[in-house]
């Protein structure tokens, strides 16, 4: 099956409703390009510097999502152009995100990442914490939140990882619809 394939047939299964990111990293830009010529739009990268190198070479009307854990002093690489930063998983990235969004003049769509997990090599905010974070948000006003984010304990356990996305769906529920997140 070709990229425009297996684009098609996605997009076909997903609908409109859900946005597909294609996880573009270590890819070179000619199969991003080939996804691109299929009217793939939004791709993700986890490292800062490869995302910045395929934004200089590609299309300017691809929305590129930040998919990786953030290092603070790389967000002014990414502030002009980055579509949604998936994953703010500490104080200080929200606050980098908002002081290199107002250099450049714009606000910054990101999530916020729960730790779900029961492993300590996942990231994100513990309930008290995003609890705390939540009530800090007018703080940013150059980063909006347009939800949370979790990523499950890798197991074969089911019930736990259903339990764990419980309690990430609980969390939004709390905070999300008065906040109009999505």
């Amino acid at each position: 099956m070709t990229i425009a394939q297996s684009l098609e047939y996605l997009h076909t299964k997903i609908g409109p409703k859900a946005t597909l990111i294609a996880v573009s990293k270590t890819k070179p830009v000619e199969l991003l390009m080939e996804a691109y010529n299929a009217n793939q739009r939004h791709f993700g990268e986890n490292k800062i510097q490869e995302m910045v190198q395929k934004y200089e070479v590609m299309p300017k009307d691809i929305h590129w999502h930040m998919i990786g854990h953030i290092q603070t002093n790389k967000i002014k690489y990414i502030a002009p152009f980055v579509h949604l930063v998936h994953g703010v998983d500490r104080p200080k990235v929200l606050a980098g995100l908002n002081k290199e969004a107002a250099k450049v003049g714009r606000v910054i769509d990101c999530t916020l990442q729960v730790h779900i997990a029961q492993e300590d090599t996942k990231f994100g905010f513990d309930m008290d914490e995003l609890a705390q974070i939540v009530e800090t948000l007018g703080q940013y006003p150059n980063v909006r939140v347009r939800g949370l984010m979790g990523m499950a304990t890798f197991t074969d356990d089911h019930a736990q990882i259903r339990e764990e996305f419980t309690a990430l769906h609980s969390a939004f529920e709390t905070y999300g619809p008065a906040r109009g997140w999505e």
